[in-house]
């Protein structure tokens, strides 16, 4: 799809607004992942603080309802059913950060479960490292769109897959723990919750080395050869 993603950050008006605001929403979302994270580790966050998390997920939903309107209006022109694989490729993607709009804030909200410290041990030692390497590669996301930087893309979907595992046996980690049922609970949603973001800012990767047709399922036999990593 990098023809279709080079449209999205070079494009005249009106696509032009449509990767505007679909980098917009990849900033929010971004921001909001990295506060909720905060919070979720044990910073303390005020009433404002949960508020501002609050209103950025519906500056998100937002944005996402005005690109699908700016779809649906630029393809009821005559003239424009060429750019019908850009809007259906960002039709999905606008869809998978929305979602990471929504488990940030799902995120945030597990101190109501738990409001304690988090156990100081290797569970959470890990689940730190896992924090870093999401948030890592969510804040990438946005310039591997704008360079439509394959290899790059490739080598954070590696890591991502990685990551994706490490959340599962963690889980399991987390059930055989002692930990008592408010930390375990915290832990698991923790874990689950990093996991869904990274799956789906691994869905937004995949757009920039696999076709349409295959978009959220990364195959390294569609990828270039001289993109590919060594596993």
């Amino acid at each position: 799809m990098l023809r279709e993603l080079i449209k999205i950050f070079r494009a005249e008006e009106p696509l032009g607004k449509m990767g505007t605001n679909f980098a917009q929403m990849l900033k929010i979302t971004f921001e909001t992942t990295v506060r909720a994270g905060d919070i979720y580790f044990g910073k303390p966050a005020t009433p404002e603080e949960r508020t501002w998390i609050y209103k950025q997920d519906v500056k998100v939903n937002k944005l996402q309802r005005k690109i699908r309107k700016q779809v649906i209006a630029h393809l009821s022109l005559a003239g424009n059913v060429l750019d019908l694989p850009y809007c259906l490729l960002l039709m999905s993607l606008v869809k998978d950060v929305e979602r990471l709009g929504d488990y940030a804030k799902n995120l945030s909200e597990v101190v109501d479960a738990h409001s304690g410290p988090l156990p100081d041990d290797e569970i959470v030692a890990e689940l730190r490292e896992i924090r870093s390497g999401v948030e890592a590669a969510f804040q990438a996301v946005a310039e591997v769109f704008q360079q439509s930087d394959t290899e790059r893309a490739v080598e954070l979907i590696r890591q991502g897959q990685d990551l994706a595992r490490r959340c599962d046996m963690l889980v399991v980690r987390i059930a055989r723990s002692d930990h008592p049922a408010g930390p375990t609970t915290a832990l698991a949603l923790g874990a689950r919750f990093y996991k869904r973001i990274g799956g789906h800012v691994l869905n937004v990767l995949s757009s920039v080395v696999m076709p349409l047709h295959k978009l959220d399922y990364y195959d390294e036999d569609a990828v270039p050869p001289e993109y590919r990593t060594q596993a």
